[in-house]
């Protein structure tokens, strides 16, 4: 069993995968809550510069419109928390709650008015330039092999932020994109250089 740390939160191999599991977890248990109950769960969106929208930067990465919405983001999000998370739990905290709010301030600000954007694609897309990232701003060559790997995998979803598909919510994939590059710059150097992943 690997052992990582950055400054001092440890993390195991096997706790690195608990983590986007549990959240996986979290996010079909509402989709099917949503699915069952007559709520409508997923108007809890993000509504763009309204009072009721900012609700939705918190709760929008936990919504998703469909089955395949949300099976859709599922394998990134499986993959990509595992990578980040083995770095420690400082690294995957920070690193998720800046693409998070980030993704999330941006779509509320800047997406068209009178729309509602929910999925967790925004925090897949910050997660995709953190992890391609780190490593340069970090000089780590590991890093910087996982950002190749990552890059080959999913580089040509960076194609999502720019607009295109209707019903698709290009802006959360860009707002998203951006703060995972502002994490990777944000967090730099907060990894020890010899036990980073």
């Amino acid at each position: 069993m690997v052992q990582t740390r950055d400054r001092g939160w440890f993390v195991t191999t096997r706790d690195a995968l608990a983590v986007p599991v549990a959240f996986l977890a979290i996010i079909w248990a509402i989709e099917i809550a949503d699915q069952v109950l007559p709520a409508q769960l997923d108007a809890n969106g993000i509504n763009p510069r309204t009072e009721d929208g900012i609700a939705g930067i918190a709760l929008a990465p936990l919504l998703h419109d469909d089955w395949s919405h949300l099976i859709g983001n599922s394998v990134p999000l499986l993959v990509l928390g595992f990578l980040i998370a083995l770095s420690g739990w400082r690294s995957f905290v920070l690193a998720t709650a800046i693409v998070w709010l980030g993704a999330g301030v941006g779509v509320w600000l800047f997406a068209g008015g009178y729309s509602n954007h929910i999925g967790a694609s925004g925090i897949v897309f910050g997660w995709i330039t953190y992890l391609v990232l780190r490593g340069i701003f970090n000089r780590d060559w590991r890093q910087i092999l996982v950002g190749v790997g990552v890059a080959l995998l999913y580089g040509t979803a960076l194609l999502g932020v720019l607009p295109g598909q209707p019903g698709i919510s290009w802006q959360g994939h860009l707002f998203g994109a951006l703060s995972g590059i502002g994490a990777a710059w944000w967090l730099r150097g907060s990894q020890t250089s010899r036990e980073s992943f």
